[in-house]
């Protein structure tokens, strides 16, 4: 069964700085239970802000190294999942109900692709 994973992207500068309710964590934990009984979710976790990040990229035959903040960013990965679905329909529906555990005063992306085998 092919795998997907789903990065969690979050706008650093509109997301409560007190972070998630303890009503939305206990949501996510109860799908997160959910999706494990059901052998979907393979990993998940969320990621710190990117002002503890560090970027190191690869340019015309230089290496460059930046500390966050990434101010030029306007939405960061905030986290990831990685399902096992029957097909690209089933990992987006899990994925919309990942998204429908949030609070409206949330705006969260999630870009589901396949992981890509062998």
């Amino acid at each position: 069964m092919p795998r997907y994973l789903s990065m969690v992207q979050i706008d650093e500068k509109t997301a409560p700085a007190e972070g998630p309710s303890d009503a939305l964590m206990q949501r996510m934990g109860e799908l997160i239970e959910e999706m494990t009984k059901a052998g979907v979710l393979l990993d998940t976790a969320g990621l710190t802000p990117t002002a503890q990040g560090t970027r190191v990229r690869w340019e015309k035959g230089q290496l460059s190294v930046t500390d966050g903040p990434f101010t030029e960013a306007k939405e960061v990965v905030g986290g990831y999942a990685i399902v096992q679905a029957k097909d690209m329909a089933e990992a987006i529906e899990w994925t919309k109900r990942f998204l429908k555990v949030h609070e409206e005063h949330w705006t969260v992306t999630c870009e589901v692709r396949e992981i890509m085998e062998g």
